[in-house]
């Protein structure tokens, strides 16, 4: 599709010698009152280059490049370039891109031919899966898939929370309190309740942690007896996952956790030693970190156990040989920071180049309205019990309204489940927020259900046409029904959505896609109330519905960028 804006700096670029068309680009913004144009150039930057007021650069501008076939009309309004596109041919490219492109409208190319792999959601084997891991679960897996809309080959890896000393507890405390049948029944909630035992009484008998750790040592070593009971532990936590992970519609190319790569630190510890980066402190192995403005980086424990940030460089090392990727993505919380950093420079410092490859996406956390979620005293919302809460609610509110549905429990699950998601990724990802069941099981306003409704609506008037899975052309239309008010704000949205995938993508943003896509519903909604679509005129009425397929088609394109459906009928 043709790049408008790219096509203005072109043209402004020959006007003014002091600054690249790329410059110009950058400069140009989109008026937040359409009465202001489609675009406008500023020109305060250029008035100590040429020495002449903005006002008066602007208006020489203004005059230079109104003649353009490009716009409808050019202003200077100050010491702004004020540019009207001419609005049929505007739609006509616009709706002619997504009739041409259908479910790959929004994606581009900037990535082609590179790799990136995305890390999300690692849960801990044998703890909740609970509200607070949806932040890094449906945010990784929006970022999986702006990464791949924007042509990159993206490897999904789940890196599983599976060694630790949190191992050597959960062991100890089975030991002491458990019983398989239990287990098996209800693995995580089980094994959760014998954590929380064992924190209980390790504040009675200190002498439980040092249990622990010898336990967890044990395990390292590869002790058959402690090495089936993890892996017990995995196998029954892992059927738990992945029963949350289907009802996301969530997918995983690996599920290689931390444990993966036990084998494979000590030569990074060998190769650590032989370029002089170790040093012993207490009894431990550190990196000093200190001259780079960090703390020193723990590598191993006195006695010799490993810890995250030698499983993680052990990680990068074993990534980058077996998929040779561009960038390595890790979309773990802000709580983190830190240990990214130092993990970070400690690949420089071992000289890896690609180091500056390695992507730390952080995001803000969920705590309850009653506190600080905490795994120790058990004080969790699981996440399923969230997903099936919204369906039953999603139920209800289908029951009361009488909404004419062909599979109700279908229509359930996508709004429901699709709620909760978009919910999520409508905040900004580094912000804070507290967990409350009133707000996600709220679906009025800008919610997903709003906007999936939105879609539902363009459907039922396609059908109402006798035009649902008709093949839309914009040669021969007559686009001048369709750039009214409501129309054209839709067509500028709907031209803008390859770029918001684009931007979403480079800042790791989801939500720039899920506030551009409620522009678009309601403006779709402001056009089907101010325009009277199915009319008599067949030339008015085919441009109106062409102009209704594409909003449909760009709702549902950028709902499958957040992990939802967009239901034909709701």
């Amino acid at each position: 599709m043709r790049n408008v804006k790219k096509e203005i700096a072109e043209l402004l670029a020959a006007q003014v010698e002091s600054l690249t068309a790329e410059d110009i680009e950058k400069l140009i913004e989109i008026p937040a009152d359409p009465k202001m144009g489609d675009y406008a150039f500023p020109c305060f930057r250029l008035a100590k280059v040429m020495r002449k007021a903005p006002q008066m650069i602007a208006a020489d501008i203004a005059k230079s490049i109104e003649g353009n076939t490009l716009f409808e009309k050019v202003e200077q309004v100050n010491a702004y370039v004020n540019m009207f596109i001419d609005k049929q041919e505007f739609a006509r490219l616009t709706l002619g891109a997504v009739c041409e492109q259908g479910g790959a409208y929004g994606n581009t190319e900037g990535g082609k031919g590179k790799t990136a792999i995305v890390e999300y959601s690692s849960p801990n084997i044998a703890k909740p899966f609970h509200i607070g891991h949806i932040r890094s679960t449906v945010i990784g897996a929006s970022i999986a898939k702006l990464y791949e809309a924007t042509g990159w080959n993206v490897v999904r890896l789940n890196h599983l929370g599976d060694y630790g000393t949190q191992f050597g507890k959960m062991i100890v405390a089975y030991r002491k309190w458990g019983n398989k049948e239990d287990v098996e029944k209800e693995p995580i909630k089980t094994l959760l309740s014998y954590y929380v035992k064992f924190h209980e009484e390790a504040e009675k008998d200190p002498s439980l942690e040092d249990e622990a750790r010898e336990t967890f040592t044990k395990l390292e070593l590869g002790a058959p007896e402690e090495t089936e009971l993890w892996q017990w532990f995995r196998s029954e936590s892992l059927k738990e996952f992945s029963r949350v992970y289907d009802m996301l519609d969530i997918h995983f190319d690996s599920y290689n956790g931390e444990s993966f790569y036990s084998d494979k630190m000590p030569a990074v510890l060998d190769e650590l030693k032989a370029k002089g980066l170790l040093q012993e402190s207490q009894g431990a192995q550190i990196v000093d970190l200190e001259p780079y403005g960090m703390t020193p980086a723990l590598i191993t424990k006195s006695d010799g156990s490993s810890l995250y940030i030698t499983r993680d460089l052990a990680a990068a090392f074993y990534r980058k040989k077996t998929y040779h990727f561009d960038k390595c993505i890790y979309v773990v919380a802000s709580q983190q920071n830190l240990h990214f950093q130092q993990w970070f420079k400690i690949l420089e410092l071992m000289g890896y180049e690609w180091a500056k490859d390695c992507v730390h996406v952080p995001f803000g956390l969920v705590s309850l309205e009653e506190g600080t979620m905490s795994t120790r005293s058990g004080r969790v919302v699981f996440l399923e019990d969230v997903l099936k809460a919204a369906v039953e609610k999603t139920r209800e509110i289908i029951e009361e309204k009488g909404v004419n549905t062909d599979n109700m429990e279908e229509t359930a699950k996508t709004v429901g489940i699709g709620a909760v998601i978009f919910q999520e990724l409508s905040n900004y990802r580094i912000k804070d927020y507290v967990f409350s069941w009133d707000k996600v099981l709220n679906f009025d306003g800008e919610t997903g259900p709003y906007v999936q409704y939105t879609h539902a609506r363009a459907a039922s008037v396609l059908r109402n046409a006798g035009a649902e899975g008709r093949k839309f052309d914009v040669s021969g239309m007559d686009l001048s029904y369709i750039c009214g008010d409501a129309g054209y704000e839709l067509v500028k949205l709907l031209y803008r959505l390859p770029e918001v995938v684009a931007d979403a993508a480079d800042k790791y943003e989801p939500s720039v896609v899920t506030r551009h896509i409620v522009d678009i519903a309601q403006a779709y909604n402001k056009f089907y109330h101010d325009e009277r679509i199915l009319v008599d005129d067949e030339a008015e009425k085919n441009a109106k519905l062409l102009l209704t397929y594409a909003a449909k088609q760009a709702i549902a394109n950028g709902l499958a960028l957040l992990m939802m459906k967009a239901p034909e009928k709701m």
